[in-house]
């Protein structure tokens, strides 16, 4: 599991570019909280949070894990 964390946080810090945590919390659709905790892998992402940020990226839930 701890794998998935990382390869997640990468991928959202990619995605997040120069945006402000708040910025990109708000475009994925989560709390500002909840993406720092994502970001420093220190909570595992439900189902339907994955969802929710792929939908609001507009990309596959297998384009977050790449």
């Amino acid at each position: 599991m701890w794998e998935l964390r990382k390869q997640l946080s990468k991928k959202l810090k990619e995605l997040k570019g120069d945006m402000t945590e708040r910025e990109f919390s708000r475009k994925i659709g989560i709390g500002q909280a909840t993406l720092n905790r994502f970001l420093n892998c220190n909570q595992s992402a439900s189902l339907d949070t994955l969802e929710t940020i792929c939908a609001r990226l507009k990309i596959n839930l297998k384009d977050l894990f790449k």
